[in-house]
C-alpha cells in the first residue's frame, strides 16, 4: 500500500505540475478563452479563475511530491478533479466542440480526454483513500 501511494501522488504531482507549466506558459487569456467556452463560469469570474487556477494547481503539484498534508490535499485533488470531469462529460454530451483546456491550448475534448481525466480521478480518489487508510504516526512520548 505504501508503494501503491506513493506512485499515485508522484504521478498526480507531476500531472498537476505539468498542468500549471503549460497554462502559466502561456498568456492568462488563453487559458481564459478555454473556461468560458465551457459555458459555466460567469464573465466576471472568468479572469480571476484563468489567473489563479494554474497556480493553484502549481501548489498541489509540489504538495502531492512532498507528501504534505496528504490526506486534505488528496481530498481537494479529488474534489477538482471531479469537477472538471464532470464539466468536461456535460460539455462533451451536449456537443460542445471545444478545447480540454486541461493541459494548454489545442486539446479537443473528445472520449480520449475523458479516459485520461477519468483515469487521473480515479488515481486520485485511490490515493486519497490509501493516504486515510495509512496509519498516522504516534506522537513521540518524551
Amino acid at each position: 500500500m505504501k508503494r501503491a501511494l506513493l506512485a499515485g501522488r508522484l504521478i498526480l504531482g507531476i500531472v498537476f505540475l505539468y498542468a500549471a507549466y503549460t497554462k502559466l506558459n502561456a498568456p492568462w487569456l488563453v487559458f481564459a478563452v478555454s473556461i468560458n467556452s465551457y459555458q459555466v463560469v460567469p464573465l466576471n469570474l472568468i479572469e480571476p479563475i484563468a489567473r489563479t487556477l494554474p497556480w493553484f494547481e502549481l501548489l498541489l503539484g509540489l504538495l502531492l511530491l512532498s507528501g504534505l498534508w496528504l490526506r486534505w490535499v488528496g481530498l481537494v485533488c479529488t474534489g477538482l478533479l471531479g469537477f472538471f470531469f464532470v464539466l468536461m462529460v456535460r460539455s462533451f454530451a451536449i456537443g460542445l466542440q471545444i478545447d480540454c483546456g486541461c493541459f494548454g491550448p489545442g486539446e479537443a475534448l473528445g472520449p480520449k480526454t475523458l479516459v485520461r481525466d477519468g483515469t487521473l480521478l480515479a488515481l486520485s480518489l485511490a490515493v486519497t483513500v490509501f493516504a486515510f487508510l495509512k496509519p498516522k504516526p504516534s506522537p513521540v512520548n518524551g
